[in-house]
């Protein structure tokens, strides 16, 4: 099944935090390699979203592997500024998934001008993700595939077939 079939790209998905100290260097501002982390972040808070974890993929003898990487950088973000990561899928087939990312600074009232780190009051706080809001820092893609426990590619309808038609399923959804 081809991912044009599905209507992708998925809609956005987002989430926030605010860039701790660890993430940043003596100027405060974040190391490059933190973007990736941040990547990972969002394609896993993206798939729970969609009623998934890695972890139950994973226990069922799946693996998604990063095979390839991608970022373009336009400003850095820095220690506690307040940051959404947007993710959406822009290829699924039965053999590997493509993500793109825009790593994005928010202002108070884009973050819903709270404290509170509770991730479900920063979500309700956040606009709508089918329009990313924010100062655009970084963007980028990673590539995946899929693989059972024995690290061999394995066609996910084959290999979880309810998990493929649930997939696929939600982004039709979106689609329509």
């Amino acid at each position: 099944m081809e991912s044009r079939d599905l209507g992708l790209p998925s809609r956005w998905y987002a989430s926030t935090f605010r860039v701790r100290y660890q993430e940043s260097d003596q100027m405060g501002v974040v190391y490059h390699a933190n973007y990736l982390n941040w990547f990972e972040c969002g394609r896993t808070e993206m798939f729970r979203q969609l009623g998934f974890t890695y972890r139950g993929l994973e226990s069922k003898g799946i693996l998604l592997p990063v095979t390839a990487a991608d970022l373009q950088f336009k400003s850095p973000a820095r220690y506690d500024d307040r940051i959404a990561i947007y993710a959406r899928l822009t290829t699924f087939t039965a053999l590997r998934v493509v993500y793109e990312y825009e790593v994005r600074l928010l202002s108070e009232e884009e973050y819903g001008g709270t404290e509170s780190f509770s991730n479900t009051e920063e979500q309700e706080s956040l606009p709508n993700p089918l329009h990313p809001s924010g100062k655009l820092l970084v963007t980028g893609s990673t590539s995946h595939v899929w693989l059972n426990k024995d690290w061999r590619p394995t066609r996910l309808d084959r290999a979880l077939p309810e998990l493929f038609q649930a997939i696929t399923g939600v982004l039709r959804q979106e689609g329509s």
